[in-house]
Formats: structure tokens, C-alpha cells, sequence
């Protein structure tokens, strides 16, 4: 493999020209969001080669949680996917970005989670050489090239959907101020009971408002009342599911979860991609309510690894023996 000088960026005026813009999650776009968000840090690691042509970059944004109570004060940092390549050597270049940006972060992170590799045994060999151990996972994901949403949805699910629209359910692109303080407002209060779901300070959903070329906001209504929310990120010709809520207890009867899962799925189709990924259905357990919820969409399952290095080093080393392959 050729020789590649390795550079990581902090600041977005310091950004090189010539980075690869397909992918959202690995893009300059995606940094500037991530850096006008409080308590986001964003890390972009670029491989170039000896003419300053950038043939690898691979973007980690840095979190920082804090809580009055109960009171904790950390950071942890969040890869998405492995990056983006110009070249074959996609594997041994990887590795070099993952040894550069973990050496940066040093003890500072609590944790370290790489997710949403292309393959399963992607980068295995890399990562376990940075002391990152492995986590079965679950993703999922709907095609939306080959047979229309309705063709994939099982019929008591369509028979559900088509119920609430019948009783006036509708579902809209956030378009005001208003739309957007009832988005927030139902994200956070679906949320604030789960702690592992990190949800971003408001400005990065105002950005991405204005960005309709990288996702959109949608909000589901019933008579007035806001009952479902999701937030759609779009990437290389396929959409993700990134965030979702829903007042599902107080308004069952019009199923708020299935028409906000639902519209995503359908605009997503409308607009030609790909796939629509469902970003955290979570681990493979052998009953798991909200995949099987998932998986009445006519998805399909994928079993997948999710990698983390922790900065405690004996924790480190009793979780890796913990989920040893």
C-alpha cells in the first residue's frame, strides 16, 4: 500500500478542498452541523497522498452529556460507518485513520462506538489491534427499488394505516417555528426516560431544516394534536431513519407510531432511494417488540457488529472478555 500522511481537522476553516461529499455522515456538510451544535466536537481524519489529493476520510463526532441529576459529566464519541475511499486498499487505510483518531481522543472519551459498517466483519482485524471489542447488533433496512412499500407491509398493517387516514390522520414536513417547538418538544419528552438515546441540542434540528438536501422533519397530526415525529437523514442515494417519537398510549386508536414509521417509508420511496435503514433497532435479543414492529414493513434483518473501546482499561478488558467472539 502506498505511503499516505495522515491529518485530522477540529475546526471547519481548516478543512481541506477536495473532500468527498457522497456520503452525509463522512462529508463537510455533516461537520459544519455537528460544529454549530453545542456540545458536539466533530473530528474529521483525512488520508492524503504525496501530491495533497485526499484518498480516505473518515469523520467522529465527540459528545459531551452532562445531567444536574442525577449529576455526571462525560464524553464519548460516535463513528458512523467507515469512512470514504478513493482508492482499493480500503481496509489496511481504514485501519490508519482508526489508529490515528484513537490515539488523538486518548482518555478523554468514556467510550468509543463505531456502528454502521458496510459489512459485518468489516475492519474486524483493525479494530480488535486498537483494543475495540465487538457487540452483536441488530440493523434493518427496507429496499425501496425493486417492489413498492405497499407490495413489502404486511396486510394488517396496511389495514391499520389505512384506518387512521381514514379517521384524519396526516402527516407534513415541519414548516414553521411552531412545527418546529412541537418537534422538539414531543423528541425530548419520548426520550427523556432513555438514557442511552442521545438526542442533539435544538439548533442541530433547525440546521437540518434548512438543509432539505441532506433530511427533512416530518410531524403526524390527528385533529390538531401532534402525535409522531421523525427526522430522515439522506446519504449516497439511500435515507435513514435517524430519530422518531410518538404519543402511541394517549392516541392508540390512530396508531401514531405506524403512520410516522409508515410516511418516512413512503416519502423516502417517492423521492428514488435506494434503502430507507432504521438507524437503532437495537440488540438481537430473542424478543424484541420494536423490531418485529419494524420488520411488519416488509424489512429486512441484518446481524451486525457494533465496536467499543472504553478508556478504562480494566473495564475495557472485562467487556472484551464479556462479548469474546
Amino acid at each position: 500500500m502506498p505511503a499516505y500522511s495522515t491529518k485530522i481537522y477540529t475546526s471547519g476553516n481548516t478543512l481541506p478542498q477536495g473532500l468527498m461529499e457522497d456520503h452525509f455522515f463522512h462529508s463537510s456538510r455533516f461537520y459544519t452541523l455537528c460544529q454549530q451544535t453545542p456540545r458536539h466536537r466533530p473530528y474529521m481524519v483525512a488520508l492524503e497522498d504525496a501530491e495533497g489529493t485526499i484518498v480516505a476520510q473518515m469523520m467522529a463526532v465527540v459528545r459531551y452529556r452532562t445531567s444536574w441529576f442525577p449529576p455526571y459529566y462525560y464524553m464519548h464519541c460516535r463513528i458512523m460507518g467507515e469512512g470514504v475511499y478513493r482508492d482499493e486498499a480500503k481496509g489496511d487505510t481504514f485501519g490508519q485513520m482508526l489508529q490515528a483518531l484513537t490515539s488523538r481522543l486518548g482518555q478523554r472519551m468514556l467510550y468509543v462506538e463505531v456502528s454502521h459498517l458496510s459489512a459485518k466483519m468489516f475492519g474486524y482485524k483493525q479494530l480488535r489491534d486498537n483494543r475495540y471489542f465487538p457487540v452483536r447488533w441488530m440493523s434493518i433496512h427496507n429496499s425501496l427499488h425493486s417492489r413498492t412499500p405497499e407490495e413489502r407491509i404486511t396486510p394488517q398493517m396496511q389495514q391499520r394505516i389505512d384506518n387512521a387516514y381514514e379517521r384524519g390522520v396526516v402527516t407534513n414536513e415541519v414548516a414553521s417555528d411552531q412545527d418546529m417547538v412541537e418537534f422538539i418538544k414531543l423528541l425530548r419528552h419520548h426520550n427523556w426516560l432513555k438514557p442511552k438515546r442521545y438526542i442533539p441540542a435544538d439548533e442541530f434540528f433547525h440546521q437540518l431544516r434548512e438543509q432539505p438536501d441532506n433530511g427533512r422533519l416530518f410531524l403526524t397530526r390527528y385533529k390538531g394534536h401532534i402525535i409522531g415525529c421523525s427526522a430522515v437523514i439522506y446519504s449516497h442515494r439511500q435515507a435513514y431513519l435517524w430519530y422518531a417519537a410518538y404519543r402511541r398510549k394517549t392516541f392508540a386508536l390512530v396508531h401514531p407510531r405506524e403512520l410516522t414509521i409508515w410516511h418516512a417509508i413512503k416519502d423516502a420511496h417517492s423521492r428514488g432511494f435506494e434503502h430507507i435503514f432504521f438507524m437503532d433497532v437495537g440488540l438481537p435479543f430473542r424478543k424484541n417488540k420494536f423490531r418485529d414492529f419494524i420488520l411488519r414493513f416488509g424489512g429486512k434483518p441484518v446481524s451486525t457488529y457494533r465496536w467499543f473501546r472504553c478508556s478504562i482499561k480494566w473495564i475495557n478488558s472485562l467487556l472484551s472478555w464479556i462479548y469474546r467472539d
